[in-house]
């Protein structure tokens, strides 16, 4: 998504990072609405599509980043730019973790393709899940990268 350090700065603010999980179910009912309004579906798409490019620019920079949302967001910039750094554990939990994702994005694929709301929203369950029990780890691991390299992150 092309961002700069301004960007990672203001997506550390807790209301970015609360919202971007508005993003897949802004995204499903867009998909969904093509029955109700055929073809300008594509442009509630496209909003959504655009939600999930604006939302870490959306927000100012916290004010601190001494809260669970900003050292998620720490978390997924080390994870992102310096994963050699970060622990072995946790790159197998983030590996489980998006695995355990997929069967999800199958079931509200399939929701949404033949129109069923119990498995779309089954779906987006098990799609969203895993990746909160992802990003609870990136707070983790931005922990133990501190605890090895004794310094707040900088320039990563």
């Amino acid at each position: 998504m092309g961002m700069s350090d301004a960007v990672w700065a203001r997506h550390a603010n807790p209301w970015s990072a609360f919202t971007r999980f508005t993003v897949l179910p802004l995204l499903a009912l867009a998909i969904w609405s093509r029955v109700w309004i055929g073809p300008w579906a594509w442009g509630l798409i496209a909003l959504a599509l655009i939600w999930n490019w604006l939302n870490p620019r959306f927000f100012p920079p916290p004010e601190s980043l001494d809260n669970w949302a900003s050292r998620r967001v720490l978390g997924e910039r080390i994870w992102l730019n310096r994963r050699d750094e970060v622990r072995a554990h946790h790159k197998t939990w983030a590996m489980i973790l998006t695995v355990a994702s997929v069967p999800g994005v199958v079931f509200l694929a399939l929701g949404l393709w033949h129109l069923r709301i119990d498995w779309t929203v089954f779906g987006m369950f098990l799609a969203v899940l895993p990746k909160v029990w992802f990003v609870d780890r990136m707070v983790w691991a931005y922990q133990d990268w501190l605890d090895d390299h004794g310094k707040e992150l900088g320039d990563v």
